[in-house]
């Protein structure tokens, strides 16, 4: 194997680069031995597989009858280099009766991924608190399964089980798993089974300052162990998504503003992104644009342009220009995101309100959901258009969803105000009017909450609350008419002509 080239790989706080036949710890190079040297290549390129001992002969002496203790000699060579007899983290495993592996491997590519601007998280074994040894299976498959669902968000990058499992059973600092993983978050948890319950607590931290971010607990009946598995990983990766938005923004709030690239820019606008009134989200336009301008493909961006510009044509005036500039905007960015949930549940929405093309958004909100299930962005936004389209306990489901799997996300006035149009629908009047005081509650920047409030209040016969409510509407958005927001919801006619009789009853401008 004198003759092996290849990217440089890291493994923890080793760095071995297989062309220069060097092996690096902390920068400082280590003494190996040629065939210790060849062996450990030849399991960091099998990237955490299992490598045999007939395959690892064959590599390092090839066409070379030799004994099978030559292995062992040299495995136990490499073992003492990597500090493994010091109690330092496993890397080097046996596997019985078939080989050895070589645990925690990033290939350059990866490392610099989590090493870049973008953000990355670490999701560490869960520890197992119950008494039976044998139930720590069922935490990993949690684990496993929170790994799967954020490695969905593609704005996200996310290190693989092998990298992040040479922790287990090791009380670990979240900063040293920073600087060894090279990740910005660390997601830490625990299992407790005990009878039919199991209770599951995490934390998401922060790996520079060891600061947490966010924490919740999940206390569940067993019933099917496996179904309560994945329920807890989809509620863990829903509450942590917008958790990890939130902490991105403010990070980026730090930064010194020359220090701008696409992916900061991004950030930068979305603060504005979500008020959905034209002045308030009219900062987020030009950010978004110059994001654009850096990297013409960048298909979130796209999404979040399209969206800011869907307010601007449905709150703004109802501009033609804006309309089709939002569709085309949303048209770029399912042509360049179709694997990413947020991404295809933006589209879907401006698909949905300004180009009316039904079939098309629920595709796409189905494409999200199926990517994603646990994306709060998509259920909420899916549950207006149906409660819209007269699919009332569709909409109803996926905003209680939404809201259970993230109760505390500054979106959920969107799952609010679904749950209040569904309501209204069925006749739900007193519901109504209660989901809608949450949107505006939730957002009372947002004029569209206090139209929902106003419709519930005149079914219930409360006219003069209902006339109060329009003109606090109209004191935020003037231009508001029954007939402007027909434009852009009014897909359905029977939908919206039963808020249409109620909000003439409120005395809303026609």
């Amino acid at each position: 194997m004198t003759g092996m080239s290849g990217d440089a790989l890291s493994f923890g706080e080793f760095r071995l680069d297989p062309g220069q036949r060097k092996l690096l710890r902390d920068g400082v190079a280590l003494e190996l031995k040629s065939k210790a040297l060849d062996i450990l290549c030849a399991l960091a390129a099998a990237r955490g597989e299992v490598v045999g001992k007939d395959e690892l002969m064959a590599k390092v002496w090839p066409g070379l009858v030799v004994e099978e203790n030559n292995i062992q000699v040299h495995v136990s060579a490499l073992r003492k280099a990597l500090g493994e007899e010091r109690s330092a983290p496993v890397h080097l495993v046996t596997v019985p009766g078939r080989g050895y592996r070589l645990l925690g491997v990033e290939d350059g590519g990866a490392r610099a991924a989590a090493l870049s601007g973008r953000p990355s998280i670490a999701v560490l074994p869960f520890e197992n608190l119950g008494s039976d040894p044998a139930q720590g299976y069922f935490a990993d498959g949690v684990v496993e399964d929170v790994i799967a669902g954020l490695s969905r968000v593609k704005w996200l990058s996310v290190i693989a089980r092998n990298s992040s499992f040479v922790y287990r059973a090791r009380a670990v600092d979240a900063r040293q798993v920073g600087r060894e993983l090279g990740v910005r978050y660390v997601l830490q948890g625990s299992v407790r089974r005990f009878e039919d319950r199991v209770r599951i607590a995490a934390q998401l931290v922060e790996a520079r300052s060891a600061t947490q971010l966010w924490a919740e607990r999940y206390d569940r009946r067993l019933g099917d162990l496996f179904e309560v598995q994945d329920e807890i990983a989809l509620s863990v990766v829903g509450a942590i998504e917008p958790g990890l938005r939130k902490a991105e923004v403010e990070r980026v709030r730090r930064k010194r503003p020359e220090t701008l690239d696409a992916y900061d820019l991004l950030l930068r606008a979305l603060p504005y992104l979500y008020k959905l009134m034209p002045q308030a989200s009219a900062p987020a336009i030009p950010l978004l644009e110059k994001a654009l301008e850096l990297e013409p493909d960048y298909s979130l961006a796209h999404a979040m342009l399209a969206w800011c510009l869907h307010v601007r044509f449905s709150r703004g005036g109802l501009r033609e220009e804006d309309r089709q500039a939002s569709i085309r905007h949303a048209q770029s960015a399912v042509a360049g995101g179709s694997d990413d949930a947020l991404t295809l549940a933006i589209a879907a929405f401006v698909t949905w309100f300004d180009r009316h093309d039904a079939d098309t958004a629920f595709d796409l909100f189905d494409r999200a959901l199926a990517l994603s299930p646990s994306s709060v962005v998509a259920l909420g936004t899916s549950a207006v258009a149906l409660a819209w389209s007269g699919e009332s306990e569709t909409a109803i489901r996926r905003a209680e969803r939404a809201l259970e799997l993230s109760p505390f996300d500054s979106l959920n006035y969107l799952s609010y105000l679904a749950l209040a149009g569904a309501s209204f629908r069925l006749g739900r009047y007193d519901g109504a009017q209660a989901w809608a005081r949450r949107a505006v509650e939730a957002n009372p920047t947002f004029s569209v909450p206090y139209a929902y409030l106003a419709a519930a209040l005149a079914r219930l016969g409360r006219a003069d609350e209902a006339k109060a409510v329009v003109a606090a509407l109209l004191a935020l958005d003037p231009g508001f008419s029954i007939a402007r927001y027909r434009v852009t919801v009014g897909v359905n006619a029977e939908v919206f002509d039963d808020f249409g009789g109620a909000w003439r009853r409120a005395g809303m401008p026609d």
